[in-house]
């Protein structure tokens, strides 16, 4: 997703629930520091967004969800989550990221930070959060000795710590490894994943919007969220094609 995406989000999410703050949780938080990153590393087409003032309203976002018609319109949707979606450092609301000012009718996006992202990606240990966090490594974006310090924070029992630990070391070693052609190889693919415009993007996005819903049988892509009576009239989604968080009350 481009950064000029996130903020459409952002704005849509603002109409629907009257917030002003959301926590962006998962890759998107990346464009908090990158706005400007390639698209192949934040490619997902959601925002896993948290109403950093009253979290309740969160789920009032399944109006621009997965399957919604926010989605099948332009490829990308918002995902409503909450604080025990990812498993974070200690302190991490003291280091969230303000989301570049852009065009989101004053709705501001609270960002996670790289390491703390990497944290979390670490913890869920999916094959693709590790493709991940290889990349992050392979950018020069995450210091090994911050992750360290970081995982000496975060609340896992000491087994996953290890294997976490492991794993870090294993992709800083892998980046040292990369040989110049393999390095070549790999800046060229980047190179021309950056080079799609924003049509193309959000072509792929209606494409796996229609995979998503032959998998699931959605029988509508209209269908309400689970608490309609609380948004706003539909035509509210029909308009648009430092941290600011009060407290730090993070464990």
């Amino acid at each position: 997703m481009k950064k000029q995406e996130i903020d459409h989000v952002l704005r849509a999410a603002g109409r629907i629930t009257g917030e002003k703050q959301f926590i962006i949780i998962g890759s998107q938080s990346l464009h908090g520091k990158y706005p400007d990153l390639a698209d192949d590393i934040v490619k997902s087409a959601e925002v896993d967004l948290l109403a950093a003032k009253r979290p309740g309203r969160t789920e009032w976002l399944n109006s621009i969800g997965v399957y919604s018609k926010f989605h099948e319109t332009f490829g990308y949707y918002a995902a409503p989550v909450d604080e025990k979606t990812a498993t974070l450092p200690k302190g991490w609301k003291g280091r969230l990221v303000n989301l570049p000012p852009g065009d989101t009718e004053g709705v501001k996006g609270l960002c996670l930070e790289p390491h703390d992202l990497a944290i979390a990606k670490y913890v869920a240990s999916r094959e693709k959060d590790l493709v991940f966090t290889r990349e992050l490594v392979g950018r020069g974006i995450l210091s090994k000795e911050r992750l360290l310090s970081l995982l000496e924070q975060t609340p896992v029992d000491e087994r996953m710590r290890n294997r976490i630990h492991d794993q870090i070391a294993a992709d800083f070693q892998a980046v040292k490894d990369r040989s110049p052609v393999q390095e070549r190889a790999r800046q060229s693919a980047t190179d021309a994943h950056a080079a799609d415009d924003l049509d193309a993007i959000k072509a792929r996005g209606r494409e796996e919007w229609l995979k998503l819903r032959r998998q699931a049988k959605a029988p509508s892509s209209t269908r309400k969220p689970t608490r309609a009576r609380d948004l706003p009239p539909p035509n509210e989604l029909e308009r648009d094609s430092g941290k600011s968080l009060d407290d730090d009350d993070s464990d």
